[in-house]
C-alpha cells in the first residue's frame, strides 16, 4: 500500500489527479476500521492530516464554511448556536475519541445511509464543496448521495469544506440504536423549521439505500403551518397534524431488515421519532415567538 503525504491543499489536489484511485485518510474513523478488519485494501491512501485548513471553520455572511476536517467536538463546542442539528448529532457519534478525530468530510465521503451527520446536513440544506485541479464546485447535499455507500464526487475531487446556512429556527436531531453509545444508527431523524423562508426540511438515516428527506411529509407541515398563520402565531400545533407529519415521514423510508432492526422497526421508529423532534422543535419556536411579542430578543 502506498501512502501519499502532501504538505498542502494544492498538493492533495494534484495527486488526487495523478492518483484517482488514492483513498483520502484524516480522521480515519471509519477508513481504518474496515482495513483492519480486511473488508478493503486501497492501494493508494492520500494523508490529509497535514493540510490545516480543512480543519478551520469560517462564515461567509449568514453560511458557516465548515472545513471537513473539524471534529465533532469542535462542532459541539463552538458552532452549537449557528449548527444547533449538527451540534445533536455530533453528541451522538460514537466516543469522546472519535468525535476528537472524526468530521464531516468523513461521513459524506464514507456515504454511509448510517452516518450520524446525513439527517442534519440534509435538514439544514448543506452545499458540499468540492474540489480538484479542474475547479471547484458546490454539490447540494440533496444530490450528493447517489447509493449506498455512493456519493457524487468525481474521481479526482476531493470534498473541501461544506456549506450551511446559519439556523433562522429549531433544529432538532434524534437517534435510534441499541445502546447509548459506540452505535451505529438503527435509524435517525433531523428536523429543522426554517421560519424566514416558512420551509420545513428533514433528513432520515439508516431507514433507505441512501440519506433522504420526506419531502412530502415537509410540504404537508409547511402548508399547515401557513395555511393556519402559525408561523405568526406561534400556536399550538394540532395534534392531528403533527401525526399525519409523522406518518409521512415514515412513508418517505425504504428499509431493509438486518441485524440491528427491522424495516418494520425502522419504520416505526421513524414515525415515533419525527413526532418528537417536530415536538421539541415548535415548542422552541413557540418560546422564541412569545419572548419575540413580548419584547425579549429573539433566538434561532
Amino acid at each position: 500500500m502506498d501512502f501519499l503525504r502532501p504538505a498542502g491543499w494544492e498538493e492533495a489536489l494534484a495527486a488526487k489527479a495523478e492518483h484517482p484511485d488514492a483513498v483520502p485518510i484524516a480522521g480515519g474513523t471509519d477508513l481504518m476500521v474496515e482495513i483492519n478488519f480486511g473488508h478493503r485494501r486501497p492501494e493508494r491512501l492520500l494523508d490529509l492530516t497535514r493540510i490545516g485548513e480543512l480543519g478551520e471553520w469560517g462564515t461567509d455572511g449568514d453560511t458557516v464554511l465548515l472545513g471537513a476536517s473539524v471534529p465533532y467536538t469542535r462542532i459541539m463546542e463552538r458552532l452549537r448556536a449557528e449548527l444547533p442539528g449538527l451540534a445533536l448529532a455530533a453528541h451522538t457519534v460514537a466516543s469522546p475519541q472519535i468525535r476528537n478525530r472524526g468530521g464531516v468530510g468523513g461521513n459524506l465521503g464514507t456515504a454511509s445511509p448510517a452516518g450520524d451527520a446525513h439527517p442534519a446536513l440534509l435538514a439544514a440544506g448543506a452545499e458540499v464543496e468540492a474540489e480538484s485541479v479542474r475547479g471547484s464546485r458546490l454539490i447540494p447535499v440533496d444530490a450528493f448521495y447517489t447509493g449506498v455507500k455512493r456519493n457524487a464526487l468525481e474521481p479526482d475531487e476531493l470534498i473541501k469544506r461544506v456549506h450551511i446556512k446559519k439556523a433562522a429556527g429549531p433544529q432538532q436531531f434524534s437517534k435510534v440504536g441499541t445502546r447509548n453509545a459506540m452505535v451505529i444508527a438503527v435509524c435517525a431523524f433531523g428536523l429543522a423549521l426554517h421560519p424566514d423562508t416558512r420551509t420545513v426540511r428533514t433528513g432520515i438515516g439508516s431507514a433507505a439505500p441512501t440519506p433522504v428527506r420526506a419531502r412530502a411529509a415537509e410540504d404537508f407541515l409547511a402548508g399547515v403551518l401557513e395555511e393556519d398563520g402559525l408561523w405568526e402565531s406561534g400556536a399550538v400545533l394540532p395534534p392531528a397534524a403533527a401525526r399525519r407529519f409523522a406518518e409521512l415521514a415514515a412513508g418517505a423510508c425504504n428499509p431493509i431488515d438486518d441485524v440491528r432492526g427491522s424495516a418494520d422497526y425502522r419504520r416505526h421508529a421513524v414515525t415515533v421519532m419525527a413526532r418528537r423532534t417536530l415536538g421539541w422543535a415548535w415548542e422552541d419556536y413557540r418560546g422564541t415567538t412569545r419572548r419575540s411579542a413580548e419584547g425579549g430578543t429573539p433566538c434561532a
